[in-house]
């Protein structure tokens, strides 16, 4: 039996400098993120034809992440997160959405400080 089928576009590793982080040293310098993004599509929207007009148009998706990091400072990931989160959670044919942000650069024993939101089942990881 096949299970029923799901539509799924992810962008992962999103770099981008970015204002974050609640200590005075993170004010004053801009840091390094990576942002994961996973979008559960409309199945019935499946396009019909080979074009753009019929789909999600991914650089829609990276546009909106970058402009919202680069948009001010964060004091946190969790503040990040959402405002990406609402902000793709509301394009036409969206019926879930992950977005996972990281900062690499924190600690020299950990490869990243992450946080993730998600109204998938399951959820993206890393």
């Amino acid at each position: 039996m096949i299970t029923p089928l799901s539509r799924r576009f992810m962008l992962n590793g999103i770099e981008v400098t970015c204002s974050i982080g609640i200590h005075d040293f993170e004010r004053e310098t801009p840091q390094r993120i990576t942002v994961d993004v996973e979008v559960l599509l409309d199945i019935a929207a499946e396009p019909s034809k080979d074009t753009i007009e019929e789909a999600v148009n991914y650089d829609d998706i990276h546009r909106h992440v970058i402009e919202i990091a680069t948009s001010r400072h964060f004091d946190l990931q969790e503040t990040l997160a959402r405002t990406i989160f609402d902000k793709l959670a509301a394009m036409p044919g969206v019926f879930g959405i992950s977005v996972r942000t990281a900062k690499p650069d924190v600690y020299k024993d950990v490869r990243e400080a992450a946080y993730q939101l998600s109204s998938l089942h399951p959820p993206i990881s890393s």
